[in-house]
Parts: structure tokens; C-alpha cells; sequence
């Protein structure tokens, strides 16, 4: 137990990695500590948007818009294999929101970022329009604006990925069980999940990034006395077989004020969500209730001619939003904001509280400054690419094309797919393939043994859910047998340190 690492970080989320990454960039040793997998709570179960937040216009949460929308310029360009653009319409639902409150809306979304890299926003005429198909034919006018997609747990892992070539070293399965502040560091005992063994570890400073654990890391965990202001907010969505064809989605108003989207998913299917439910019963893992699947079908329902059900559901997805409690009055308007509270009784303990997945780089930032360290490297994440995305001019379209030639022999969707996934590092994939069969077993949905060997070599999966639910989303494609081969793969081969 000789070295002392500067940070330990708690959580395996995207503030985490988020986090760790810039640290590892500026020269600082760090050790990130996740129980789980990367990703496998909140930050896979977002609606997968990097957005201003043009709800928040409302609440008046003009910074926090005006941050996340340089974020989704900058982001565009350091990661176009995972983030790209999509365009959202918002049909005008006569009793809700007028249509001028709309518009001056939107026009504040356009003007709130200083960099114009989308199309800006209009007027639509949903009767003449093709996006005016699906839509109940009362809904004659509406408007279209632009924000982003984001492969959320990809980006994630992107983020671990870039730390670790940084020199961070990245612990999946590994619980921080206990850490006690002695000797003018903290002294933390790990325990890993997958082989039993406990060791002690010394830090300096601990970055409490727990998510929805935030505040029982920071009572139990690190002993430390206060009173953490955090509010559990479940979110769940559902998807459904395709609804309408187009590459775009649809924000949908609801009588509740709340706005639900419906958004092109994995190519077959439709998402449909968020929910905004108190969460009482603390964090930990969450499924959908009946009540929060028969709201979103109804929002699809109040808006869409062609109506859905419960029985139409293939699939859904729920997490637990450590929002900070801001005391505000219904879950839906508690802020997007993110608060960094720093406790210097002894060893420093940086606690994340709240956040959105759009300004993770942005909260990364501010933790380092936060802490305030001598001798700190200058910040940097702001234009470094993340793992992937080296793209001359952030050229998704013209790498894919370089990509299909210099691969040919590979069906267009798992090539597609493929680049889409891992941008520049797709070619670290393949390696020498030059056949379909070189790429070993195939499982369902284009699931190769290489890719599968290169995720547990490179990408810290180590499961079925792993590699089905977050490094990809084939688990929409896979069957129960499916899964079991790919089970049986992962037990018959020597798993990686990542």
C-alpha cells in the first residue's frame, strides 16, 4: 500500500469517467472504482439526447441552457460516430402551450448558443408536411428545431477508455466498501466482486460520483457528517416496433406539462419516454410500473394517429436521476443543474450531486477547479476527440465511406453498425479479417466472437447484459438461446483487465 493515488473516484457513471478522464489528461494518478458495470444504472437509462434542454426555458434555467448548448456543438465534433444530429417536431396542441410561447421558445434555443453548427428552428405546416402523417389530423401546425442523439453507455465507455490510455486505472466490479480519513489521505478498502480479494488502497483526495448512491457513499462509505441534498427521481421509457418512418422524432406536449418524445431507435423500433416519478424506496435497480407504461402509451395515444398499448411494448428501460434537491414542487421542474460540494475537514471529498448527461465534460471541468490543485495541467477535453471519433472535420458520412471500401466483404448494416459503434477503432476490431468468417461465431443480430473478444479485451464487459444492453444495443435483436450461446462463449475464454 506504498502508492497514493491523487483521486480516487467513486462511480462508474458518466460523471465518473467523465471525470477521471480529464484528471488522467492533466497528469494527476487516479483509480476509478465502480461495483457494477460502466454505465449500468442511470447513464444507460437516459432518452439519449444531447440537448439545451428546451423545457428548461420555462424554469428559467437560462445558464444551464446556454452551457448544455455549447456542450452539444463541442460534443458533435469530438464524438461523431456516437453523437449526431436529429431533428425534433413539435406539433401545436391547441390548449396547451400557445403557439407564440413556442415560437419565442425557439427562438431563444436558436440564438442561447454562440455557435450555429444545426439547422436553426421553424414553422411547419404539418397538413402539407410528411412529419404531419402520423400525427391525428387536428394537429395542423407545428415547428421543427434540432439537437442531438448520443449512444449514452458508449459514451461512457469512451470516456473510461481515453482515461485509462491516460494512465488511469479503471476498476469494474469493485466496490469501495469503506474509506477513513488518516495520516493526510484517505485509506479506502476495495473489494472485487468477480475473484473475492480485498485490498487497501491511499488517496488524496476521494470524488464521491456514486449517482443515486451519492448520499449514502458520502454518510456511510466515507463517514463523513452532512446532510446531502439529493432528490431520486425515476425515469422510465418504453420502445415499441416502428410507429412512423423518418429520420426524425416528435416532442410531444402533454396536459401535465410534461413533454414526452418519441424518437427513431435501432433502426426497427420507436422510444418513447421520460417519466418523472418521486423515488422513495432509494437507490438501486428499477424496472417500469404498469401506471408509468400506461402514461407514455397514452401520451403516444393523445398525439399519434395510429394508437398503442401495453401489449406493444418490446421493450423498456428504467433508472434512478440523483437529482439535487432544489425544493422544488413537482419532480418534473426540480433543476438539470449540477452542484459540486467540496468537504476539507481533513482529506478533500468532491461530492457530484445532479447533472445531465449533456454537460458531463463541462461538470468535469468545474470538479478540478473545484479542487483546486498546485501545478494543475491546463484543461484540454474541450477539443481531444474521444476514442473513435479522430475524424478529419468530424466527418461521420465521408469516414464511413473510407470505412466500407477498406472492408467490403462485411453486409452493410454490421458495417454500418461497426463504425457507428467505434468510429476509427472499428479497424482495432476487425484487425486482419478479411472474411465474414474470420470474425469467428456469430450470434444474433451481427454479434460477432471478435467483437465480443475485443469489448472484454478492451471495453471491461464481462456479461451478457454487458454487451447486449450497453457496449450494444443487440439485446432488442437477441433471443433467449442467443443469449445463452453468447454466455457460454464469455465462460470458455479468459476474461481482460480492460
Amino acid at each position: 500500500m506504498d502508492d497514493v493515488y491523487d483521486l480516487l473516484v467513486i462511480g462508474g457513471g458518466i460523471n465518473g469517467a467523465g471525470i477521471a478522464r480529464d484528471a488522467a489528461g492533466r497528469g494527476l494518478s487516479v483509480l476509478l472504482c465502480e461495483r457494477g458495470d460502466l454505465a449500468e444504472h442511470t447513464s444507460s437509462a437516459s432518452t439519449k439526447l444531447i440537448h439545451g434542454g428546451l423545457r428548461y426555458l420555462e424554469q428559467y434555467e437560462f445558464r444551464l441552457v446556454r452551457e448544455a448548448l455549447a456542450e452539444r456543438e463541442r460534443l458533435m465534433r469530438l464524438a461523431p460516430h456516437i453523437i449526431w444530429p436529429l431533428r425534433f417536431v413539435l406539433p401545436h396542441d391547441s390548449g396547451l402551450r400557445p403557439a407564440w410561447l413556442l415560437r419565442i421558445g425557439l427562438f431563444l434555443y436558436d440564438h442561447l448558443s454562440r455557435l450555429r453548427a444545426l439547422p436553426g428552428s421553424q414553422s411547419l405546416d404539418l397538413t402539407a408536411e410528411g412529419v404531419g402523417a402520423p400525427l391525428q389530423s387536428r394537429l395542423t401546425r407545428g415547428f421543427a428545431y434540432s439537437d442531438c442523439w448520443v449512444e449514452d453507455s458508449r459514451l461512457v465507455v469512451l470516456n473510461a477508455l481515453d482515461a485509462a490510455e491516460r494512465g488511469a486505472a479503471i476498476r469494474t466490479r469493485t466496490n469501495v466498501e469503506s474509506a477513513l480519513r488518516e495520516d493526510g489521505a484517505w485509506t479506502a478498502t476495495l473489494h472485487d466482486s468477480e475473484t473475492g480479494r480485498r485490498e487497501r488502497v491511499r488517496a488524496r483526495i476521494v470524488v464521491n460520483a456514486a449517482g443515486p448512491w451519492v448520499g449514502q457513499t458520502l454518510l456511510r462509505t466515507l463517514a463523513v457528517e452532512a446532510q446531502p441534498k439529493v432528490r431520486l427521481i425515476k425515469g422510465s421509457h418504453i420502445v415499441t416496433r416502428k410507429l412512423y418512418e423518418g429520420d426524425h422524432a416528435y416532442i410531444l406536449q402533454q396536459p401535465d406539462r410534461r413533454i414526452v418524445f418519441a424518437i427513431p431507435y435501432e433502426r426497427d423500433f420507436t422510444l418513447i419516454g421520460t417519466t418523472d416519478v418521486p423515488h422513495e424506496a432509494g437507490p438501486g435497480r428499477v424496472t417500469i410500473s404498469p401506471e408509468e407504461t400506461r402514461y407514455l402509451c397514452d401520451c403516444i395515444n393523445r398525439s399519434f394517429a395510429r394508437a398503442i398499448g401495453p401489449d406493444d411494448v418490446v421493450w423498456s428501460y428504467s433508472g434512478v436521476r440523483p437529482l439535487y434537491d432544489d425544493a422544488a414542487a413537482s419532480a418534473s421542474t426540480i433543476t438539470r443543474d449540477y452542484v459540486l460540494e467540496l468537504d476539507t475537514d481533513g482529506p478533500p471529498v468532491l461530492s457530484v450531486f445532479g447533472g445531465k448527461i449533456t454537460t458531463y465534460r463541462r461538470l468535469a471541468e468545474h470538479a478540478l477547479e473545484k479542487l483546486a490543485l498546485p501545478g494543475l495541467k491546463p484543461a484540454w477535453t474541450g477539443s481531444a476527440p474521444l476514442p473513435g471519433g479522430e475524424m478529419a472535420g468530424s466527418d461521420f458520412d465521408a469516414f464511413f465511406a473510407d470505412f466500407r471500401a477498406a472492408n467490403a466483404y462485411l453486409p452493410e448494416p454490421l458495417a454500418r453498425r461497426l463504425a457507428r459503434a467505434y468510429g476509427t477503432r472499428a479497424a482495432n476490431l476487425l484487425g486482419d479479417a478479411r472474411t465474414t468468417a474470420d470474425l469467428g461465431e456469430s450470434f444474433d443480430g451481427g454479434l460477432t466472437a471478435r467483437e465480443v473478444d475485443y469489448l472484454t479485451r478492451t471495453e471491461w464487459a464481462r456479461s451478457p447484459d454487458d454487451i447486449l444492453w450497453r457496449r450494444t444495443k443487440l439485446g432488442l435483436r437477441t433471443g433467449r438461446e442467443g443469449v445463452a450461446r453468447l454466455a457460454r462463449h464469455l465462460a470458455g475464454r479468459t476474461i481482460g483487465a480492460g
